[in-house]
């Protein structure tokens, strides 16, 4: 192939990288703004010691279970509003909000109903006896005390992300990010207000850190559910929202035919990531220590990636249901390609702090030493991460949500959940930090699979038809 064919195949006109920006840049600005808050907000904890630390990250761990199960109650009907959308169908549109309107409302009554009373149980599943580092009691305490603030916190979110992911599926990615912002910056001056007590305010700590991000999350669903229903020009969807509850029958069959798999695939995939997470605390409180320093960093580069996976679903979502098959194909392969691409860049960006980032936190050398060794790990692990989200993202904008469910869920807990169990728990003389790294290489068979699934083309269908 020669470069200008290599060019023509996989990088893109101007046309293609002016409509990647204005769909894909708000959503990165929204989420790196949103994940170095809560990287600040991360660093403010663990200024407060290790124990506190620890805490809230496996509270935080509980929670981040819960709010990927939101991701993808909303991703199975936002796959239709996507494409109504495209075919310019406002009532199908509406009917899709209405279904992400009731399901996120059951769910986060259901979430709350769990983390209030079985919160001591869930936190519990984090803690090893075994802690050569921190105390386990201590540990507990913090980590309950959070997660019951965090629950008030719960359904605020979840309508929030029925309205954004709506509005981003409908081409308003700027006003989501506003209100992002606005929601950190709460979030942000209420930690220092109550994590340190400052201007007279108690000295609340870890619990202060729940307080602001609960406050923090009615402030963003109140700017994006206002702004959704004033400006009805701009989102005809919102006229007669609520007048009733009336969702046809075809349209909700379609939705729960084709999103109860992406939920599932989503319930399924975060308990398994949090099943990983709980075999590395088999090691003891210090690899959890670490493993939240790490994974803070993580995420704040992860947006990357995330971000452009949502942009495939977006773009390709909307060139599907107006029928433009062949322009789908192509434009699918392209941010395939961006996507590696700037993830390679990325994860080298992400390698050069390594060193310097764990030194933020006020918690023992031996902790800060592996965290880094883990941020390297995950680093080198980027590309893998970026491709094998650009190719979810593909199968999911053309309602592949069966496949869906086997590629990802799956694979975590028949490649991903084997690999750091069997390593944590029966090779004692591996390092931690080689675990981690094992495991982001056990993602290059999924790459083989998601390659040939995107290149069979079974992704490309019009749901609206």
């Amino acid at each position: 192939m020669t470069l200008k064919a290599f060019g023509k195949k996989y990088i893109g006109d101007r046309d293609f990288y002016r409509t990647l920006v204005s769909v894909v840049l708000p959503i990165i600005i929204q989420n790196l703004i949103t994940n170095f808050v809560s990287m600040l907000d991360n660093i403010m904890v663990g200024k407060t010691g290790t124990d506190p630390m620890t805490g809230v990250s496996i509270a935080n761990q509980l929670v981040f279970v819960f709010n990927i199960m939101i991701f993808g109650a909303v991703a199975g009907a936002g796959i239709f509003t996507s494409q109504y959308h495209g075919s310019s169908d406002s009532d199908g549109v509406r009917y899709t909000v209405r279904f992400k309107l009731i399901i996120c409302t059951v769910m986060a009554a259901v979430g709350i109903a769990v983390f209030g009373t079985a919160r001591p149980a869930l936190v519990s599943l984090y803690i090893s006896d075994n802690a050569a580092v921190g105390d386990p009691a201590a540990t507990l305490g913090y980590g309950c005390d959070y997660l019951g603030v965090m629950i008030f916190g719960l359904l605020p979110f979840a309508l929030t992300q029925a309205y954004s992911s709506t509005l981003r599926e409908t081409g308003e990615t700027v006003l989501p990010m506003t209100a992002g912002i606005a929601a950190v910056a709460v979030n942000l001056f209420l930690n220092w207000v109550l994590i340190f007590g400052n201007l007279g305010a108690p000295v609340l700590g870890a619990v202060g850190a729940a307080v602001a991000t609960v406050i923090s999350r009615y402030v963003e669903a109140l700017i994006v559910m206002s702004w959704t229903h004033i400006h009805t020009d701009k989102n005809p969807f919102a006229k007669g929202l609520y007048r009733s509850a009336r969702i046809p029958k075809k349209i909700a069959k379609a939705i729960i035919i084709k999103g109860t798999p992406l939920l599932m695939n989503e319930a399924v995939w975060s308990f398994g990531i949090a099943a990983v997470a709980q075999c590395y605390s088999a090691r003891g409180l210090e690899v959890v220590s670490a493993q939240n320093i790490s994974t803070t960093v993580s995420n704040l580069f992860n947006v990357v990636f995330l971000s452009l996976g949502s942009s495939v679903s977006i773009i390709v979502g909307n060139a599907l249901g107006a029928g433009k098959t062949d322009e789908a194909v192509d434009l699918d392969r392209k941010l395939i390609f961006v996507s590696v691409l700037s993830c390679a860049v990325t994860g080298l960006a992400m390698a050069a702090i390594a060193p310097v980032f764990p030194k933020l936190y006020n918690t023992e050398p031996e902790i800060q030493a592996l965290a880094t060794k883990i941020i390297l790990a995950c680093a080198a692990g980027m590309p893998i991460q970026a491709f094998l989200n650009a190719c979810y993202f593909t199968l999911r904008s053309g309602g592949k949500t069966i496949i869906t469910f086997f590629f990802d869920s799956g694979a975590v807990w028949a490649v991903n959940y084997p690999v750091v169990f069997l390593l944590t728990h029966f090779a004692p003389s591996v390092p931690v930090a080689m675990i981690a790294l094992a495991e982001q290489m056990s993602g290059l068979v999924r790459c083989a699979v998601g390659y040939i699934l995107v290149k069979k083309k079974t992704w490309v269908n019009n749901l609206t038809d």
